[in-house]
């Protein structure tokens, strides 16, 4: 249950107070000037509209749910850039993984030719990736891919209460593809749902990427991040790639991630108001550059289109 609570901007300590003077959103902040937004939303998915059990796993990127269990001891997806002479077979082979997953994984056939520099996912072992929808259940999961209940919760550590969350990537080990595509349908937002979970000037340092991100930076560490619209804390955590991040529900569904956060001030089941500051920007995790050079903020969007998405990297919004 969602609590009631008075909405209040956080004035940090001594250590950002740097970034105080700046921690209000203002207009800049909305996609679209004040004449073109309406002040209230509808909330509620379209009638008839539903989440679907996946998205395509191409899309994947940052976290599951995993750790160190007895499968192995790589523990999260990674990340892998083509070198000179690797195929497609010596790829999967040398990271212990089938060829099928790591073809699925990137959206790839056999016939595909692989070029010096391309990135892949990799998974973290044999298998795919199911990213849960509302009212997704383990024992449904475990049909969709025939797959074993007890690997999917020993790989993901969900423990004696097998509880997942809308928007976890769950990895499903030795599961098999689908025989029937799942479909993944977005929900649809006002154009002003979402701000910009940096302030002003939001810049965008890199492109719509997996999964469904941009990522926005002004060169700085320690500026606030806001939650782009109202919603739940969902999780907070750290991992491994996307580094310290804060996730939230929002009232229709919709998920948001930000990530390679330096700190998060929310907690799980927080309520949060839109323009609320949950963290800082920083380098967490893996960045490129990396160190305090690397600094900005991973934004993903779940189960909807990312406004942010149809920019490009150097693109600067607001004033």
């Amino acid at each position: 249950m969602i609590g009631a609570s008075f909405f209040a901007f956080s004035i940090q300590k001594a250590e950002e107070s740097s970034c105080s003077e700046r921690n209000v959103f203002d207009d800049s902040h909305y996609l679209f000037p004040a004449g073109q937004r309406k002040l209230s939303f509808d909330l509620n998915v379209l009638e008839g509209s539903v989440l679907e059990p996946t998205a395509p796993p191409f899309l994947v990127s940052g976290k599951t749910l995993g750790a160190l269990t007895d499968f192995g001891q790589r523990r999260e997806i990674e990340r892998y850039n083509v070198q000179q002479g690797d195929t497609l077979t010596s790829i999967a082979e040398k990271f212990d993984i089938s060829l099928e997953t790591l073809l699925w994984a990137n959206n790839l056939s056999s016939k595909s030719v692989l070029k010096v520099g391309q990135e892949l996912t990799i998974l973290p072992i044999t298998g795919l990736i199911h990213v849960v929808r509302e009212g997704d259940t383990l024992s449904e999961i475990v049909l969709i891919y025939e797959a074993e209940l007890k690997d999917i919760v020993e790989f993901n550590l969900l423990g004696d209460e097998e509880k997942i969350y809308a928007g976890d990537f769950l990895m499903v080990p030795y599961g098999k593809k689908p025989k029937a595509v799942l479909k993944y349908t977005q929900v649809p937002l006002s154009q002003s749902y979402f701000i910009c979970p940096v302030p002003s000037p939001c810049r965008i340092t890199q492109g719509l990427h997996w999964y469904n991100a941009v990522d926005f930076g002004s060169g700085k560490c320690g500026e606030p991040v806001y939650a782009a619209a109202g919603g739940v804390v969902q999780r907070t955590g750290y991992t491994d790639l996307g580094g310290s991040y804060v996730r939230i529900q929002h009232p229709n569904g919709v998920v948001t991630y930000y990530g390679h956060l330096s700190k998060a001030i929310v907690s799980s089941q927080q309520t949060v108001y839109q323009g609320q500051i949950i963290g800082y920007v920083g380098y967490s995790g893996v960045t490129s550059p990396k160190g305090p050079a690397g600094c900005h903020l991973h934004f993903d969007v779940r189960f909807a289109e990312n406004p942010f998405g149809k920019y490009s990297s150097g693109t600067q919004l607001g004033n």
